[in-house]
């Protein structure tokens, strides 16, 4: 059997929090609603009149889709490659989904991809600069 690539599997786990943020977002521009509404009624402006919320959902979603997948001109680049990035902004991304009612599932799937790209990380896994492949071993012996 072979070895889990920890940081594909991670990959694969945030594409699919992005792809149901950018769906939750675009639901949330027909029926919005905050998550924690039944706490507190302070939360409701960023969602309507002006859907501040749902758009930087949909940014975010976007975004983090481009970024995993990747898109031509982010393949490659150093943002791409690094996991201290992700481990950084998927926080965020999961916060920002949380608050809308919508997207309370992407928040939880985001939360599963860090913890997954932090296990990757913590057993030195590196992301390679051509996406979704592997990284080469060194096959023989070298002339050191």
């Amino acid at each position: 059997m072979g070895k889990l690539i920890k940081n594909h599997w991670a990959r694969l786990i945030a594409l699919t929090a992005a792809a149901y943020q950018v769906a939750s977002a675009l639901e949330g521009f027909f029926w919005p609603k905050i998550f924690f509404d039944f706490l507190t009624k302070t939360l409701d402006p960023a969602v309507k009149p002006v859907p501040a919320l749902q758009i930087i959902n949909l940014v975010l979603g976007i975004w983090i889709f481009a970024w995993e997948w990747p898109l031509g001109l982010i393949a490659g680049s150093s943002i791409h490659r690094s996991m201290e990035a992700r481990l950084a902004s998927f926080p965020l991304a999961s916060l920002a989904s949380v608050l809308l009612y919508q997207g309370t599932n992407p928040a939880i799937y985001y939360l599963v991809a860090m913890a997954v790209y932090f296990w990757a990380y913590s057993e030195g896994e590196i992301i390679c600069a051509k996406p979704w492949t592997l990284p080469q071993r060194n096959r023989g012996g070298s002339k050191a």
